[in-house]
């Protein structure tokens, strides 16, 4: 596991609840990053809506967590995982914010 903490990791009760619905794929090799690690920069990410580029380096690399969140995505996982630990609205929310944001500063429209 990784240091420092930020805010929006998710808490050992958090990923308690969310660890047995990883995805385990029979065969191929183990895994070298920690799946905590990466759900952690996911949500790092979405809460603050920062570019991917930008994810600290105590997360793993930025295409690692990319891979996982886009399968993750189109797969159903990362919001059976939101939903199970209540942070959807929020991530969302945020998500949707920085959206807002990045077209006002950059195309000057909503």
């Amino acid at each position: 596991m990784r240091s420092p903490r930020y805010p929006s990791d998710v808490t050992d009760e958090q990923w308690a609840l969310v660890a047995p619905l990883i995805p385990v794929y029979p065969g191929g090799r183990r895994r070298k990053t920690s799946t905590r690690d990466v759900l952690d920069g996911i949500f790092y990410v979405l809460r603050t809506g920062c570019p991917w580029r930008f994810l600290p380096k105590e997360f793993p690399p930025k295409s690692t967590t990319w891979r996982y969140f886009d399968e993750w995505r189109h797969n159903g996982t990362l919001r059976v995982r939101y939903d199970r630990l209540g942070m959807i609205r929020d991530a969302f929310t945020t998500l949707a914010a920085s959206v807002v944001c990045f077209r006002i500063l950059h195309d000057g429209t909503l």
